[in-house]
């Protein structure tokens, strides 16, 4: 397995496992769901982070990206629901 196929696995976990964080703080179910919650989630909690300027300090980063996808995550459902 070449480089790029594990960032994209490593990039779908964290998005699912982003999802279903968002999912217990907002509400939500199924594993598509997770999955693309958390991946736009992931880009929007980056973009958010890096505007602000906010750091997390966690020293793991896998767990930093977690977090930081969940957050944007649960911010684009709530945006969402606004909308909706």
């Amino acid at each position: 397995m070449d480089t790029q196929t594990r960032e994209l696995i490593v990039f779908a976990i964290i998005g699912i496992i982003a999802g279903f964080l968002a999912s217990l703080v907002v509400g939500g179910n199924g594993l598509i769901r997770y999955l693309i919650t958390g991946v736009i989630g992931a880009f929007v909690g980056g973009y958010l982070f890096r505007a602000l300027g906010i750091n997390l300090g966690i020293g793991n980063a896998f767990v930093s990206e977690v977090v930081t996808a969940a957050i944007g995550a649960i911010v684009i459902v709530l945006l969402a629901r606004l909308i909706a």
